[in-house]
């Protein structure tokens, strides 16, 4: 690409542009999660002291860097990630500037503004909301009609078209492996070496609880994907409220549990403890929300990129998983998740699929 000076001045403005959207998904990704409004308060507030941030304390890549990461109020610290996605959002931006026409550019920006989001909101929560998944979806079909290009196609409706059925080749691809997952590896069974104490109780503020096992705590809701889950526990001695029970397994749903022959509402229950030799939890291939994701990265990049995103995000997670579990203490209760995976696999689509293919090809057909 030509060095013009015009050239220069619009990726230097895809730069600036990328970092001041970086700082607005900054907070979608800090308030979606916990259902706060994007637009009450209008203003970005410091996560600890709750206060306005200035506007000369807000300014892209910058203010963080002049104020060491700290808030410019309570001088309280503010994760490094706020700056992370505003240094990799306008690094895309760039990239995606200086390689593709501008038309299909505007729509990668688009694109990859949801990848973002997406991808640290699972990292810190494990979910990906539906804003991301289904907003994205649709934000892609809608793109690919007005830029038929992303569908390699010059008919708008066409190009409609192949989105969508690139949407729902991604959703049925992942349902069919969470399906078959949950067929083969549905529940896990953890034996302790030595009598583990546990606990469950409920947590005043929302419908769940807390959880503990030894040392591993979770939420209580994190095991029950579907309606039909069952959490098992083979306990020695428990008491749940004011009844005490020996040599007993707990046969748990989400919102009850047997206990030799007694079921009991979990609404109606405080707290349970007592001590256990083996655990069964249900568990997923994956969540729900990586299927939508895949839709979407359908939506904008078409079947192609389905099937390498998919193949591509699971190697890396496969490998990133195997490097986890050499290096690190083994915790039954770990969870990866895989929506990362899936955007790293749309990103190399999107700047080497092309390249990627051709020197496949070349392996086939030496």
């Amino acid at each position: 690409m030509q060095h013009s000076p015009q050239n220069l001045l619009f990726s230097a403005f895809a730069f600036v542009l990328g970092a001041t959207v970086g700082s607005f998904l900054n907070v979608c990704i800090y308030r979606w999660p916990v259902d706060l409004s994007i637009n009450q308060p209008r203003r970005s507030f410091c996560p600890q002291c709750k206060q306005p941030i200035a506007w000369h304390h807000n300014l892209p890549l910058i203010s963080w860097l002049a104020l060491g990461g700290r808030c410019g109020n309570c001088r309280a610290q503010i994760p490094f990630r706020y700056f992370a996605v505003e240094l990799v959002t306008a690094a895309l931006f760039f990239a995606i500037w200086q390689r593709f026409p501008w038309q299909v550019a505007i729509a990668y920006w688009i694109f990859v503004s949801f990848l973002i989001i997406g991808t640290f909101i699972d990292f810190e929560h494990f979910i990906i909301p539906d804003r991301v998944t289904i907003g994205g979806t649709i934000a892609g079909v809608v793109c690919s009609v007005v830029v038929p290009a992303l569908m390699q196609t010059n008919s708008r409706l066409a190009a409609g078209i192949r989105a969508g059925l690139a949407a729902a080749l991604g959703y049925v691809i992942l349902w069919i492996v969470l399906e078959a997952g949950k067929i083969a590896f549905g529940r896990k069974r953890i034996e302790f070496d030595a009598p583990t104490t546990f606990t469950w109780a409920k947590r005043e503020e929302d419908d769940d609880a807390h959880f503990a096992v030894g040392t591993e705590e979770s939420l209580w809701s994190e095991y029950f994907a579907r309606e039909k889950d069952r959490l098992l526990l083979q306990c020695d001695e428990v008491q749940v409220d004011d009844r005490e029970y020996r040599n007993v397994t707990l046969d748990f749903r989400y919102d009850r549990v047997n206990a030799d022959g007694d079921v009991l509402m979990l609404d109606d229950v405080a707290h349970i403890s007592g001590v256990t030799r083996k655990l069964v939890i249900p568990r997923e291939a994956m969540g729900r929300g990586d299927l939508k994701f895949l839709a979407a990265i359908g939506a904008f990049l078409g079947w192609r990129a389905v099937l390498f995103s998919l193949f591509a995000g699971s190697l890396l997670g496969s490998l990133i998983g195997l490097v986890t579990l050499v290096v690190g203490k083994p915790v039954w209760s770990a969870k990866l998740p895989f929506g990362p995976y899936l955007a790293f696999g749309a990103l190399a689509w999107m700047f080497f699929g092309e390249t990627i293919l051709r020197w496949y090809g070349t392996l086939l057909t030496p």
